[in-house]
């Protein structure tokens, strides 16, 4: 079993900055891509940021520019740093992280979610 636990939401002004972190740990193999999803009152869920094992990234269009994603290996996180951020961007956010428990076998987790919201 893989237990996700989040951490690093809250109020923030617009215009303000906050760091969002993912520790992974339990029977883990190695970890292929870890991500952040984020889901407003009547939205579906959307993914906002990515990285793979090798490091590539991918980002939402909204947030390219304000957010950068990143992960350390050794340690089994990743992190969100979000700057600029803007009334929009407030939502639960999720950590997800695809975990190969053994060689081969591929399972997907998601933390519990983290409030994030932007206000002034």
């Amino acid at each position: 079993q893989v237990q996700l636990v989040e951490s690093g939401g809250g109020l923030v002004q617009p215009g303000g900055s906050l760091r969002l972190s993912c520790a992974a740990s339990g029977t883990i193999f190695s970890i292929n891509s870890m991500g952040w999803y984020r889901q407003a009152p009547g939205k579906q869920r959307e993914l906002v940021a990515a990285i793979r094992s090798g490091g590539s990234t991918n980002y939402m269009d909204s947030v390219k520019g304000r957010f950068t994603i990143s992960r350390n290996n050794a340690e089994n996180t990743v992190n969100l740093q979000m700057n600029s951020l803007k009334p929009e961007d407030t939502a639960v956010y999720y950590c997800n992280v695809a975990v190969e428990v053994v060689p081969r076998i591929t399972r997907s987790y998601w933390g519990q979610g983290t409030q994030v919201t932007v206000s002034s």
